[in-house]
């Protein structure tokens, strides 16, 4: 055994959690999070995945099982399994449904301009042009357009001109509300980790995971990589995307539709410390 009793294996993977926690630990304490109450969270996480993953004989695992695999009192276990699942926060809906409807305002033939961009929309149909009722009604029959259009106008997502809705350029990248923000982190990094994660247990399976890295730059050439990376990672999400949503409709119905995905661009810069490494 190593240092602290982690073998090299577990010692590589300790390094890589301290990496990638280090702007998490610091979105935390940003918003008040305290150590005490993230403790307690990663507890009752272990717990759940020890009890979704690490079944015997498709029987969910004992207390004491979970007990030899986590580390976590007995106790504790016993407390967090009887715990009532919490029902999903009603911004989980709320941002799914807002990237669905512009996901569909940004790909579909019948609410795009001559130059394929979202066109401005009135708000019902006008001879044989859809309007943003047909459009959010394709999604969700449930919830009334001007529901959406009215909260949508609150988080300037979109604007009235002249009687027509605009997507403002802003809704192509993430709403500034904080909590749709954070929906987001949530979905978008869990998949990214799971990808990784992945590719480490499932080596014959490996997931798309790939990422360019350069140091030594000058600012002037990391403005002109992120303009490129910026124009043409829209280009693939905006390419992928139309093409989802045909194979979506196709499907949609379909008894075997039961896979999801998610394919995410991202950049990060920063400058290099006095040891020439990443801040």
């Amino acid at each position: 055994m190593s240092q602290n009793g982690y073998t090299k294996t577990q010692l590589a993977l300790i390094k890589a959690i301290k990496m990638l926690c280090r702007p998490l630990i610091r979105l935390l304490i940003e918003k008040g999070i305290s150590f005490t109450q993230f403790r307690d969270l990663i507890k009752a996480l272990y717990v759940e995945v020890a009890d979704e993953h690490f079944a015997l004989d498709q029987k969910k695992p004992s207390d004491s099982r979970i007990f030899v695999l986590t580390g976590v009192h007995r106790k504790d276990i016993k407390r967090i399994r009887q715990q009532s699942e919490q029902e999903e926060q009603a911004i989980s809906s709320s941002a799914s449904l807002t990237g669905e409807i512009v996901a569909r305002w940004s790909s579909m033939p019948q609410y795009l301009d001559k130059a394929g961009k979202p066109r401005s929309l009135l708000r019902s149909d006008k001879e044989n042009i859809s309007g943003f009722d047909q459009l959010v009604s394709s999604v969700n029959k449930d919830v009334r357009p001007k529901v959406i259009l009215d909260e949508w106008l609150r988080l300037n997502i979109v604007h009235i001109r002249d009687d027509y809705i605009v997507l403002n350029q802003s809704a192509f990248v993430s709403n500034k509300e904080f909590n749709e923000m954070a929906y987001y982190l949530g979905h978008n990094m869990h998949d990214h980790m799971a990808s990784c994660v992945n590719n480490i247990l499932e080596e014959d399976r490996p997931m798309l995971e790939r990422s360019v890295y350069y140091s030594d730059l000058s600012k002037d050439s990391v403005t002109k990589l992120r303009t490129m990376a910026s124009e043409k990672g829209n280009e693939l999400l905006q390419y992928l995307n139309k093409q989802a949503i045909v194979f979506y409709d196709a499907d949609k119905d379909k008894a075997d539709a039961n896979q999801r995905i998610r394919l995410g661009v991202y950049w990060y810069q920063t400058q290099l410390n006095d040891n020439g490494e990443a801040k």
